[in-house]
C-alpha cells in the first residue's frame, strides 16, 4: 500500500501514454455498455478513472480502495452520479451486499497466481443472480511495460517501479494468458468472454448458477 499512496499523486500518467489511446477509445464505450443500468462494485478504483467511465451509465456505484491517498484524488473529481466510497481490502469484501456487477480494474495482475481461485470464489458471493464479473488489465507489450525483473517459485512475475521523486518499489504485475484466464474462471463462471486490445485484455463472465437454482429434468 505505501507504494500506491506514494504514487497516487502521478497514477493517472499510465492513461497518457500516447500509444495507448487507440485501446482507451474503444474500451470506454464497451465499459459503459457492459454498466448500462446496473448496480455495481468497484473494486480497486485508484483514482476514479474507470470510476468516470461506469458512473455515466451505470444505476450506481459503489467504489473501493485500500489506499487513502488513491481514493482523496478520485473523491475530488467530478461524476455524472454521487458515487459511494468506501476504504476497503478487496480480499476482506464480506461486510459488501450483492451487485448486479463487479468491476476489477487493473487488479487481477497484482493477485497471487497461488490465490486466484479463493479470489474469484470471494468476488462472485458478491454477485447477484445473473450477476457479471467485468476484469480490465494491461498486456505486456516491450517498449510500453515496465521490465519485468524477476518471478518467484509460484510463477508471479514482478517490476521494478520507479516514482518522479527516485524511490524504486518492487511490484507484483502479473501477465495470464487467455487459456489461464478461462481455466481459473470456469467453476465460478459462464458465458466467459476474452477480449484482446493491443496493450490491455478484457474479461467479461456470468455468476454460475448455484445447483439449487437450476430447473429439474
Amino acid at each position: 500500500m505505501a507504494y500506491y499512496d506514494d504514487r497516487a499523486h502521478e497514477y493517472d500518467r499510465v492513461y497518457q501514454k500516447p500509444e495507448r489511446q487507440a485501446d482507451l477509445a474503444l474500451i470506454k464505450p464497451w465499459l459503459q455498455t457492459q454498466a448500462k443500468g446496473k448496480r455495481i462494485l468497484e473494486i480497486g478504483c485508484g483514482t476514479g478513472y474507470w470510476t468516470q467511465v461506469m458512473a455515466e451509465t451505470a444505476a450506481s456505484v459503489q467504489a473501493t480502495d485500500l489506499s487513502a491517498e488513491m481514493l482523496t484524488i478520485a473523491q475530488h473529481k467530478s461524476y455524472y452520479m454521487p458515487i459511494q466510497w468506501q476504504e476497503a481490502d478487496y480480499y476482506q469484501l464480506d461486510h459488501l451486499d450483492q451487485y448486479d456487477l463487479i468491476f476489477a480494474g487493473f487488479v487481477w495482475s497484482h493477485i497471487p497466481r497461488e490465490k486466484g481461485s479463493s479470489f474469484l470464489a470471494s468476488l462472485s458471493s458478491h454477485l447477484a443472480p445473473q450477476g457479471q464479473l467485468i476484469l480490465l488489465d494491461n498486456r505486456y507489450v516491450e517498449g510500453s511495460n515496465t521490465p519485468l525483473s524477476r518471478t518467484d517459485a509460484e510463477g508471479n512475475t514482478y517490476q521494478q517501479r520507479h516514482l518522479q521523486d527516485g524511490r524504486t518499489y518492487e511490484v507484483m504485475k502479473n501477465f495470464p494468458t487467455e487459456e489461464e484466464l478461462t481455466q481459473l474462471h470456469q467453476p465460478f463462471s459462464r458465458n466467459i468472454t476474452y477480449i484482446s486490445w493491443t496493450y490491455f485484455w478484457g474479461l467479461s463472465a456470468s455468476k454460475t448458477e448455484s445447483p439449487d437454482s437450476l430447473p429439474d429434468g
